[in-house]
């Protein structure tokens, strides 16, 4: 099983690359990560030193492993945070061309833009960019709540309206809405809907107090990890809503900022509880 993901990294923490690699090689899966931004660290430390990559050298990266055959043997490209608008058209071009040599290779685009708290926190180039190039690419989108209803340019409150909104955005393929919070979602607890043309599924985990930075990225990793390792689409959705909450868990109690990913290593894969998806159609 082999995955190109194409996402931030940064030296110290977990997000982007450095919150979905580990989790997607201890399912046993080959990843071949390219970084779209390198930095110390993720923004809202005091200090942040790095920068993002220049779409010229990203593009040259993508050349390259082109030409080591990763995009002709790969399952997956998963793209998460870009960086800049240039970046975003690279990521389009690269995706479209390894899709047409390999037509059997999924591309899961996770629009990393914004969410409830603090809005839209990418370049102001980038939204439509994802909207327009990536997601028409894509055979499984991974948006929160915030980010649906801004790609989808409508607010979403119930369950009936995120399931026509989402058909009418993505006539094929799977959308999968996190952190999501509608009109029957109980108190105390946070909802994953996963939308397709002939069903649709849903899950309930605790909400916790806690919103540390790099969840969406680790969700679309264990995703992934599991739509390769054979789960169907409430399966997968299942198994990453359980294991995510199993790290957010860990996390809480060691009372750090940063997600517990890698001593969590065990629940990534078997998660201690699981919570199934419900059709919801």
């Amino acid at each position: 099983m082999n995955v190109i993901s194409i996402q931030s990294q940064v030296a110290f923490g977990h997000v982007g690359n450095s919150a979905a690699v580990f989790p997607m090689q201890m399912h046993g899966i080959d990843v071949v990560a390219v970084p779209t931004t390198l930095l110390s660290n993720r923004p809202g430390y005091p200090t942040l030193r790095g920068r993002v990559v220049e779409a010229e050298l990203v593009a040259d990266l993508l050349r390259g492993i082109e030409e080591r055959g990763a995009a002709d043997r790969a399952q997956m490209i998963l793209s998460g945070y870009l960086g800049s608008a240039d970046n975003a058209k690279v990521v389009a071009d690269f995706v479209a061309r390894a899709k047409a040599k390999n037509p059997a290779l999924l591309y899961c685009c996770d629009p990393v833009l914004g969410d409830r708290d603090r809005g839209l926190f990418v370049h102001p180039d980038i939204p439509s960019l994802v909207r327009d190039l990536l997601c028409p690419l894509a055979d499984i989108i991974t948006p929160n709540h915030f980010e649906f209803e801004w790609l989808c340019g409508a607010k979403v409150a119930t369950i009936d309206q995120l399931l026509k909104v989402a058909r009418a955005f993505m006539a094929r393929g799977t959308v999968v809405v996190t952190s999501a919070e509608l009109a029957d979602t109980p108190a105390g607890e946070i909802e994953t809907l996963a939308v397709e043309r002939t069903g649709a599924f849903r899950v309930r985990t605790p909400k916790l107090a806690i919103t540390p930075n790099g969840t969406g990225d680790l969700f679309a990793a264990l995703l992934v990890a599991a739509r390769l390792r054979g789960a169907d689409t409430s399966g997968a959705v299942s198994h990453a809503a359980s294991a995510i909450l199993a790290v957010l868990e860990r996390t809480v109690a060691s009372g750090t900022e940063e997600m517990r990913i890698v001593e969590s290593a065990e629940a990534l894969v078997n998660p201690p509880r699981r919570f199934e998806a419900r059709r919801t159609d």
